[in-house]
């Protein structure tokens, strides 16, 4: 059975606190694991997770600010000295190559694993095709270059057992006609309907711009930094940050039905107030105020 989640393994901006390590987030997904934005103490909270560097697939890096990439260098030689059977590739802002060129090869180690790279350029675009997913990129507004990603399943089929049996579909018929399209006449579109694909997005440090609305647009699970509570919204477009209402108010327009909100400065005491500000500025679906090493489920298609 296929498993999709988020699991958390750190939720602070910048620096981190006794209950908030730096940045990380791994997407499970039908047996691919994305890692986006492994900040220092990444390797740690995997272990503490349940997380193994086997299950990384890519690396997925916003920016190259410290808090979402200086885990970068233990990820990746963890991946090597476990030998890791798969190849891994790795994702990020081709601006920010120097960086990673650096925490690549921060120290001797030995290389065993075929880890790809495959720098974000420009406006963003498509990264990889597979049959389970399409990932993309959209440029972000940041002091650095910055990216956010948007994960889609392609769109499928439900079958529907009332025209099914209409048209005397059943059976081994049914699988045929899945696979060929049509049977003695009768054609997919007699007897289902379209199931779109789920969708995610991660989006980190950035202002309001049309990248984070079109990353949010109808996502089953969006991932958004809220760093910053609404009166301090001055700070927030200073440095580059949303606040918990912006985000909020993006993943309501974009029709989102589970809200993540993460990326916490370290000047706030009292979470809750991130969900009250998010429900005041029109959420009314599933939310979360993440905490390090939750696990959030992608939700079941509607």
């Amino acid at each position: 059975m296929s498993v999709r989640e988020l699991v958390v393994l750190g939720t602070a901006s910048q620096v981190p606190t006794r209950h908030r390590n730096h940045n990380g987030y791994l997407l499970r997904w039908d047996g691919e694991g994305i890692l986006f934005d492994p900040g220092e103490g990444t390797q740690r909270q995997m272990l503490r997770a349940g997380v193994a560097a086997h299950d990384l697939h890519r690396l997925c890096v916003t920016h190259f600010h410290g808090d979402h990439s200086l885990g970068l260098a233990g990820v990746i030689q963890r991946i090597n000295l476990d030998r890791v059977p798969h190849p891994v590739t790795a994702h990020y802002p081709r601006s920010g190559q120097r960086f990673f060129d650096r925490l690549r090869y921060a120290t001797a180690y030995r290389e065993t694993v075929q880890l790809a790279e495959e720098p974000v350029r420009g406006d963003g675009g498509v990264l990889a095709r597979t049959p389970s997913y399409t990932l993309d990129a959209r440029r972000l507004s940041h002091p650095v270059e910055s990216y956010g990603y948007r994960l889609v399943e392609p769109d499928g089929r439900r079958m529907l057992p009332a025209l099914l049996a209409e048209h005397g579909v059943s059976g081994p018929d049914v699988g045929t006609l899945q696979r060929e399209g049509s049977l003695r006449g009768v054609t997919l579109d007699d007897v289902s309907e379209v199931r779109r694909g789920q969708r995610f997005a991660f989006v980190m440090d950035t202002r309001l711009c049309d990248g984070v609305r079109e990353l949010a647009e109808g996502c089953d699970l969006l991932v958004i930094e809220s760093t910053f509570l609404d009166e301090d919204h001055q700070l927030a477009s200073d440095h580059g940050h949303l606040t918990a209402g912006q985000a909020a108010r993006v993943a309501a327009d974009g029709g989102v039905r589970h809200l993540v909100l993460t990326h916490f400065s370290q000047r706030y005491s009292d979470p809750e107030e991130f969900e009250r500000q998010a429900r005041a500025a029109g959420f009314t679906g599933e939310l979360t105020v993440a905490r390090d090493l939750d696990r959030v489920q992608v939700p079941k298609r509607g």
